[in-house]
């Protein structure tokens, strides 16, 4: 990954917006610009509070009436952010374009994070990926930001029999941040199982952000994540795992969305 300045926070929102929750294709999630994830996350872990920080994506809204863990996952969730620029252009569509929509991902406030991190000396634990690629990735980010602390350990566990044994670990380093990284669904369930025997952390849904930090997966141009082309990147990529995510599952979301079209239309014709 590329080093980059650290981007300056600002004075953006700390508290949540009585209308910051919206539903779009039929799922909760929340108008909520990337800095400000931070600064409400960093103010819940003043108040000694844990948080739950989760993301949509057309994936996520594939699997969400087919999985229990998931949908318990976001039912628990305190922050649900839109990890999908197609997302983010239906909602304009649907919501009105006056709407603040904005992607939120780990590559989105990647840099403002660690920024924090290092300046509040936060302990990060990162939970996910292959033997040996979240240490490689913990090094790198040990030395492009040295008040960090990290601490990892590499996903490859049963989530049953394993689980004890990782709270544990977890507990003992007592972190501020807790990033999973284990892909969808098996992220959200340890998360969602878990959750009530773990610090008072902020809990993050990663994916593969430190297989991107350690270099084993490229990820695709900013330019193109606000474009709505990311996936067409990560498709050609890895065409046989992704083509079904890509190409089959959001023809499921053709019915929630003609609801939103039909709720939308209702709308503006009462205007």
């Amino acid at each position: 990954m590329t080093e980059a300045a650290a981007p300056t926070l600002g004075n953006f929102r700390r508290e949540r917006r009585a209308d910051e929750r919206v539903r779009v294709l039929g799922r909760e999630m929340d108008l909520i610009r990337p800095e400000e994830v931070l600064h409400q996350v960093a103010r819940r872990l003043d108040e000694g509070r844990q948080t739950i920080v989760a993301n949509h994506n057309l994936h996520s809204l594939y699997l969400y009436p087919r999985d229990a863990d998931l949908r318990e996952f976001y039912r628990i969730s305190d922050l649900i952010e839109v990890d999908s620029t197609p997302i983010l252009m239906w909602a304009r569509l649907t919501q009105g374009r006056g709407r603040p929509f904005h992607r939120c991902t780990y590559l989105d406030w990647r840099n403002a994070f660690w920024a924090m991190a290092a300046e509040k000396r936060w302990r990060v634990y990162y939970l996910g990926g292959a033997p040996g690629v979240a240490d490689v990735a913990a090094e790198k980010l040990r030395h492009e930001w040295p008040g960090a602390t990290i601490a990892v350990r590499d996903g490859y566990f049963d989530l049953n029999a394993g689980a004890d044994a990782i709270r544990r670990e977890i507990n003992a380093f007592n972190p501020h941040i807790l990033f999973v990284g284990m892909g969808m669904p098996r992220q959200e369930a340890f998360i969602g199982h878990n959750h009530s025997g773990l610090p008072a952390c902020a809990i993050f849904t990663v994916g593969a952000a430190f297989d991107y930090e350690a270099g084993v997966q490229k990820a695709a141009p900013r330019w193109m994540g606000k474009a709505g082309l990311e996936w067409l990147f990560r498709l050609f990529a890895d065409p046989r795992r992704l083509f079904r995510r890509y190409c089959v599952e959001p023809w499921s979301l053709v019915g929630p969305a003609l609801i939103d079209l039909a709720e939308a239309l209702r709308g503006r014709r009462a205007h």
